[in-house]
């Protein structure tokens, strides 16, 4: 079971969307979709939506735009962070971006140097709001979904829900 270290006392089922980031992934093989959909379901949250699209800048930001049109509360995207020729899901977003969360991608690297070493400092991850919607994009790696989720997303996607928001502790 996931031990969270500072868990708000008011508990706020949230409205979430997945997004994989993937020109090869199905739904029967997007295991870092599957793992996202498992733990938000285990901490309360509800999903909206769980999509898997091509890595293609305009569609991440036409699925983006359309899914916080929808009421949701956090995006979490995977895939696409990298910087192979094909990985445009930073560029994309990073663009779409109101505000964003350096702390995120700092210390999701050196979470992840500590597990993966230099090879690190290629991730792209990146954190933010869009259109009052907390915004995750993480590697599709299953091992850095997982990182990211238990160290990082999780312990703290309520409270910044709720200052995006201004809804009380």
């Amino acid at each position: 079971m996931l031990s969270i270290p500072h868990q708000d006392q008011n508990n706020l089922t949230l409205q979430c969307a997945i997004i994989t980031v993937s020109d090869t992934r199905t739904t029967e093989t997007d295991k870092s979709g599957q793992l996202i959909h498992s733990y938000l379901t285990e901490a309360g949250h509800k999903i909206k939506t769980y999509i898997i699209i091509p890595d293609e800048p305009g569609e991440i930001q036409q699925q983006l735009t359309k899914i916080t049109a929808n009421h949701t509360d956090a995006i979490i995207i995977n895939g696409g962070t990298g910087i192979a020729p094909r990985d445009t899901t930073y560029d994309a977003l990073e663009s779409l971006l109101e505000k964003t969360l350096p702390g995120f991608g700092e210390i999701f690297r050196s979470l992840s140097y500590n597990e993966i070493g230099s090879r690190a400092i290629a991730s792209r991850a990146i954190a933010g709001v869009y259109q009052q919607t907390l915004i995750f994009s993480l590697p599709g790696s299953s091992n850095a979904v997982k990182l990211a989720l238990e160290k990082l997303i999780l312990p703290e996607i309520t409270h910044l829900v709720k200052q995006i928001q201004r809804l009380p502790n």
